[in-house]
């Protein structure tokens, strides 16, 4: 019987190549896809969105704290937990679509590359078929 078929391309390299060490068969397979953002902006990205909830849910407790306290039942835990849990959940939630809005842009712009020096972007197509 033959051992069945790896689905993993890079162990499949190492298989095929019976000649040379592991590190010699990973040669052309990149570490990690060219669009994926730098570690250091992710943590930021990361640390953002994690101070933003921190604040939002201290926000949330405050406001919920106030809005009980002159509703005039002299405000209760209960009331502060629900509002530091919306508030929490509303600023991450926020600073998480923008830090995942920046992150793809800062991959697609690194991606894409400068026209070299000199040369003229292409016109535009001009006509009724344009």
């Amino acid at each position: 019987m033959h051992p069945p078929e790896p689905s993993d391309p890079v162990e499949s390299a190492r298989r095929s190549d019976g000649a040379g060490s592991a590190d010699e068969a990973l040669v052309g397979v990149p570490a990690a896809p060219p669009t994926l953002p730098r570690r250091t902006a992710f943590l930021v990205a990361w640390a953002s969105i994690v101070v933003a909830g921190v604040f939002g849910g201290i926000i949330g407790y405050g406001l919920a704290d106030v809005g009980a306290a002159t509703g005039g039942n002299g405000g209760t835990d209960t009331a502060g937990l629900i509002g530091a849990l919306i508030g929490v959940v509303v600023a991450g939630g926020g600073v998480g679509i923008v830090a995942v809005l920046v992150l793809r842009a800062q991959a697609e712009w690194r991606r894409t590359p400068a026209a070299p020096q000199g040369t003229a972007p292409p016109a535009p197509p001009v006509g009724p078929d344009a």
